[in-house]
């Protein structure tokens, strides 16, 4: 089969890791890239050899030639040019999180409906060997059921700036940019289960805190330290209908001792720990026992995640297969996330 002919829309720094994994793929051809700042758009070309650059990307879109494209822009654009991506007859991967509101959301699912095409949402923690490797056990009901999920992504320093930091563009800061990777771990490795209750809090204490030195820490290409309108810190209490329920706090700034990252589940007959490594604990005659597995990564490996990820979504385009991180699940963490805003803004527990 001839390889899927790749468009890649919005060439900053998340779009690295898209074009490495499609170079890596013998089944994938690279050939289009659009970005408003030609400069970076020309230059992701020039070190992965593609032949079509283009500054709007409706120009890419009408190129007949590309058969999916990867959409790596900011937030607030990703609702547009994926319903536009579908209605040119492009299959989709867009990037976290699906867009900025569940209105934007729908629309994204009704235009998927309308075209028959694919689209993944970019949940790469699913992918991740760790991430699969517990399912299994899940599946094979070593957990039992899971009622209770906590999650943890504190950075002390970390606020990005630039469009991170900006609320028009990217929806809100580390509940949406961290926190929707946390959230979508648990909520899959739980069984996807409906949402009944959000309780949330979001927390505007300390700014970026740019004066902090000595600690160094990624900064947006735009970076301006007298900008930022996100939130600091959110943490949410989240109930599902079936009666589990999930903890969550993230953070881009805060006075804590260290950056943490944890990500536990709890079930009828075993509990398991997936970050800051994957651990099983389980009951064997009478005794607690810690199930240790012996793999290459027993933490999440970003850029190996990454590839199965680009490498998942390439064999569904050639088979038609569907995909682990469908549009419904874009839709339902949109309803998660917007409703912890909500009911942070609000004072009070929202309602499904």
């Amino acid at each position: 089969m001839k390889p899927i002919k790749i468009g890649v829309i919005g060439a900053g720094s998340i779009s690295d890791l898209h074009f490495g994994s499609y170079a890596k793929n013998e089944n994938a051809k690279i050939v289009a890239v659009c970005d408003l700042n030609i400069e970076r758009a020309e230059q992701q070309a020039k070190t992965y050899g593609v032949e079509h650059v283009y500054t709007d990307y409706h120009e890419l879109l009408a190129n007949p030639e590309i058969d999916a494209v990867s959409i790596c822009t900011w937030n607030n654009s990703h609702a547009e040019i994926s319903i536009a991506a579908l209605k040119a007859g492009k299959n989709v991967l867009v990037e976290k999180p699906l867009c900025k509101t569940v209105e934007e959301a729908l629309a994204i699912e009704r235009a998927l409906k309308e075209t028959g095409k694919l689209l993944q949402v970019g949940f790469v923690r699913r992918y991740a060997s760790n991430t699969q490797i517990l399912q299994k056990f899940i599946q094979n009901d070593e957990l039992g059921d899971i009622y209770y999920a906590k999650a943890s992504c504190i950075r002390r320093l970390g606020n990005p700036g630039g469009w991170f930091s900006d609320i028009e563009r990217s929806g809100g800061g580390p509940l949406i940019d961290l926190g929707v990777h946390m959230i979508d771990i648990c909520w899959y490795l739980m069984g996807r289960p409906k949402v009944k209750t959000i309780s949330g809090n979001t927390y505007h204490k300390l700014g970026n805190r740019s004066n902090i030195k000595n600690l160094s820490y990624y900064k947006a290409s735009d970076f301006d330290a007298t900008k930022n309108t996100v939130e600091d810190l959110a943490n949410a209490l989240i109930r599902f209908e079936n009666g589990a329920s999930l903890f969550v706090d993230v953070s881009f700034s805060l006075h804590a001792k260290k950056d943490e990252i944890s990500v536990k589940l709890f079930g009828e007959k075993g509990g398991a720990e997936i970050e800051p490594e994957l651990l099983i604990f389980s009951e064997k005659y009478d005794t607690i026992v810690n199930l240790n597995p012996q793999i290459d990564n027993l933490s999440f490996d970003f850029v190996k995640a990454f590839q199965s990820e680009i490498d998942y979504f390439i064999e569904c385009c050639r088979t038609g297969n569907e995909t682990i991180s469908p549009v419904e699940d874009g839709v339902e963490m949109m309803k998660i996330l917007c409703g912890i805003y909500e009911s942070s803004k609000k004072g009070t527990e929202i309602y499904f």
